[in-house]
């Protein structure tokens, strides 16, 4: 990245969409110039149900960055739910062209570009490229060898694939709202570098962000991403649990929620008594304990780990899990959520304590993150979204030709 650019983030939620204008200051620092949101109803459960809602929302928040920033906006970076996305270890040598000048800049990205031919399935395309370790002819592994004498290096990266259909419904949403798509990064390795601590970032974690309607799932070995699905269940589905069986409105079940937000029966303080004022049930007491408030809002928890318990140990992957990290809106602020975690997993749950975290307000945590991602590509030609409108080629062309600016010069 350069002084001045400008990198623009968006991020497609169950209840609205986020945008975050980031532009790159003097001390190589991201600075956030705009942060937009607008409401959409478009995706539910991880899937696109009305494309023409989420292109309005996205071109809303957009004309507000830049009514807001007086730039004109034509390109953005686009998150992307775990459940689209399929991530493949490969590795190459690769010769450096002169041994004696050491590795040139030129060598790393022709490797980089090299890494990624793989056998492509069906219905998948590549949408990034992750260089993970880098490794000289000597054993040593380096996070740049730049100028390393060595005869040769061995690049590891995840080559990250998505659902080709996923990617054709998210370009024409784009272009309904008059934009062209930078690039595509999952969810959680867009908010590995936001959400967890330096000490979290070298050890096997899990990251679990929970919405309000989908938890997406990343796990990471080191700085090797190797797992990423999305849970159709968030904090949604405690309110609408809590509307259910007290027979009471949504919004009456979600400030209830805020209100005594906790995650175990166990650890009630006081079963205060709670007066309902929409209770729609007339052969019902409009009074009710908080402890079946709290009994709810656990079952609904309980349910949420134990999905994805089910799933790591279906991918066999959960003896590789040290530490577990929570985040996202959907559940932070329900209090010992990390406690019922952690039964459910047995795993050590934390909520997020990334420094990085708290200067940003947690709607817009996901596209900051996006934007903060995409600053510290290494050995990218350039990073920053464009504001020139891209020809009419073949999207999946497009996409690849992205990939080549951030590797090959």
């Amino acid at each position: 990245m350069a002084i001045g650019d400008i990198i623009i983030g968006v991020d497609i939620g169950t209840t609205k969409v986020c945008t975050v204008v980031g532009e790159v200051n003097n001390f190589g620092q991201i600075e956030t110039i705009s942060s937009t949101s607008y409401k959409c109803s478009g995706l539910k459960k991880g899937k696109i149900i009305n494309e023409d809602d989420i292109s309005l929302s996205i071109a809303k928040t957009i004309k507000d960055a830049e009514d807001e920033t007086n730039l004109k906006i034509n390109s953005a970076y686009v998150t992307i739910p775990g459940k689209y996305v399929t991530i493949v270890q490969n590795s190459i040598v690769k010769d450096a062209k002169d041994k004696y000048s050491g590795i040139s800049i030129r060598d790393v990205q022709n490797a980089m570009m090299q890494v990624k031919d793989i056998e492509i399935p069906d219905g998948q395309t590549l949408i990034d490229i992750v260089p993970d370790k880098i490794v000289l002819d000597n054993g040593n592994e380096v996070s740049d060898p730049i100028g390393s004498l060595s005869s040769n290096f061995t690049l590891s990266a995840q080559i990250i694939l998505a659902d080709k259909e996923y990617v054709r419904k998210l370009n024409n949403i784009f272009k309904k709202a008059g934009l062209e798509i930078d690039g595509i990064v999952p969810v959680t390795l867009a908010e590995r570098n936001l959400v967890l601590d330096k000490n979290e970032l070298h050890d096997n974690i899990m990251l679990l962000d929970i919405g309000a309607g989908n938890i997406d799932i990343g796990v990471f070995e080191g700085k090797t991403f190797i797992y990423t699905n999305t849970i159709p269940l968030g904090g949604d589905n405690i309110t609408n649990d809590i509307a259910l069986v007290l027979n009471i409105s949504e919004e009456e079940a979600d400030k209830l929620k805020k209100q005594y937000g906790l995650a175990l029966k166990s650890f009630i303080d006081n079963d205060n008594d709670i007066i309902l004022n929409t209770c729609k049930d007339t052969n019902k007491s409009k009074i009710i304990k908080s402890s079946e408030l709290i009994e709810i809002i656990e079952a609904r928890i309980e349910e949420m780990f134990s999905i994805v318990n089910r799933d790591i140990t279906n991918q066999g992957i959960k003896s590789k899990i040290n530490n577990v990290i929570l985040t996202g809106q959907g559940i932070v602020n329900i209090n010992k959520s990390d406690v019922a975690g952690k039964i459910n997993l047995n795993i050590p749950v934390k909520i997020s304590t990334g420094r990085a975290i708290s200067t940003v307000k947690p709607s817009y945590r996901t596209s900051y993150a996006l934007v903060r991602y995409i600053a510290a590509r290494p050995f990218a030609k350039t990073v920053s979204s464009s504001i020139d409108t891209q020809s009419n080629e073949n999207f999946f062309k497009t996409i690849l030709e992205r990939i080549k600016e951030f590797f090959y010069s």
